[in-house]
């Protein structure tokens, strides 16, 4: 019986226990990446609620690091979960797509007709005329869905394949024309948590 008892214990220690403190950091630190986000755009309802469990979950994890000290592989386990949170957390941010960016085009051929590829498409552009190094430009804005930046590529790409291009994350967009919502057929809940706003 003394014997059965230790095994159990055993393996609880050095396997069931570390198990539990990798998924544990998972999670927090899948949530943490998440919160971050929220709060890089703003969102301030979501992002303290995924704090709420982010610290929960982690004090769990570091409170039955504290109570087997002597335990190395529970270390193990608490590094390995982190570095795996990191990745899943960063899997998930790419799932949901939240947001809108900004895509700068410039490109030496006619941006209007760029413009009107891209208004054909559905997708709101602006164009002004400037000046590089060596002759005059055009530069063209559009303001999009992170979800079409692959779309709108495209069409980037066959209008001119040398065109260069920045792609920058944008805060907030208020008004605008914008491509009709596509439904996420991946991740739903994506879909609750756009600020996204018809163009007019």
């Amino acid at each position: 019986m003394e014997t059965s008892l230790f095994i159990n214990t055993e393996l609880f220690s050095y396997g069931v226990l570390p198990l539990l403190i990798f998924l544990a950091r998972i999670c927090d630190v899948s949530i943490g990446t998440l919160r971050i986000i929220f709060v890089s755009k703003g969102n301030k309802y979501i992002a303290p609620v995924l704090g709420f469990f982010e610290v929960f979950i982690w004090i769990i994890a570091i409170s039955k690091i504290m109570q087997n000290l002597d335990n190395y592989v529970n270390y193990v386990a608490y590094a390995l979960g982190f570095a795996t949170g990191n990745f899943v957390g960063m899997l998930l941010e790419e799932k949901l797509a939240m947001g809108f960016q900004m895509i700068r085009v410039f490109t030496y051929q006619n941006g209007p007709d760029l413009v009107k590829d891209l208004n054909q498409k559905g997708y709101g552009a602006t164009t002004i005329e400037a000046y590089g190094a060596k002759e005059k430009v055009y530069i063209i804005y559009s303001i999009i869905h992170r979800t079409e930046i692959p779309e709108v590529l495209d069409i980037i790409n066959e209008f001119n394949p040398k065109a260069f291009y920045t792609i920058e994350d944008v805060r907030n967009v208020k008004e605008g024309i914008f491509h009709p919502k596509k439904r996420n057929k991946i991740i739903p809940l994506a879909g609750i948590l756009r600020d996204w706003r018809k163009g007019k």
